[in-house]
């Protein structure tokens, strides 16, 4: 019982890892890098797709990102979906494909993003604090129904409490090495 809490409690607080390192690689820090915009959503084909569906996202230098749409009659869409995203990023468009140039960041923008990844990271720790609640919930009902004994109950919230902390250490962790990449200049 307490294995099958704690396997399902790491499964979970992973996915909360790995959505903050995915929400990471969108905020930008002077580079270019296509998981930048890949996830801007565009109002396409009567619904909202994100952009990496509809186009081919490449970084040919440092400082710009090239977005080559699979059917040209979306550049105009695509367009304005990057202008209108809170990145502040904005595109010119050539013909059949899309350069956006990635200015670089001064130290109020800095700062604003760094704001911006600590509320994230924070939304990840709320997750990761939730899985403990739903975790030593489920430990205490096993209880309560005799399933386990009450130093079986102790030692499972010991553990799914350690788990929690390592998840919490591994979010501080990335939230540190974004920040030091954002700051950087």
């Amino acid at each position: 019982m307490i294995e099958e809490v704690l396997k399902s409690a790491t499964e979970q607080m992973e996915r909360a890892i790995e959505g903050i390192r995915h929400e990471f690689m969108g905020i930008r820090t002077g580079k270019a890098t296509p998981g930048l915009i890949e996830n801007i959503q565009v109002e396409a084909y009567g619904s909202r797709m994100q952009l990496n569906q509809l186009s081919t996202i490449s970084a040919p230098e440092p400082r710009l990102l090239l977005v080559q749409p699979w059917d040209k009659t979306l550049v105009g869409v695509i367009n304005k979906a990057i202008q209108s995203s809170d990145l502040g990023l904005t595109p010119s468009t050539d013909g059949n494909v899309i350069r956006v140039p990635i200015p670089q960041l001064n130290e109020e923008r800095r700062r604003e993003l760094v704001r911006l990844v600590h509320k994230i990271a924070e939304t990840g720790r709320v997750s990761v604090r939730h899985t403990r609640k739903e975790s030593n919930d489920r430990l205490k009902k096993a209880e309560k129904e005799s399933q386990l004994s009450e130093d079986d109950t102790r030692r499972g919230l010991d553990e799914v409490q350690k788990l929690t902390d390592k998840y919490i250490e591994k979010m501080d962790e990335l939230l540190k090495v974004k920040e030091e990449e954002i700051m950087e200049i």
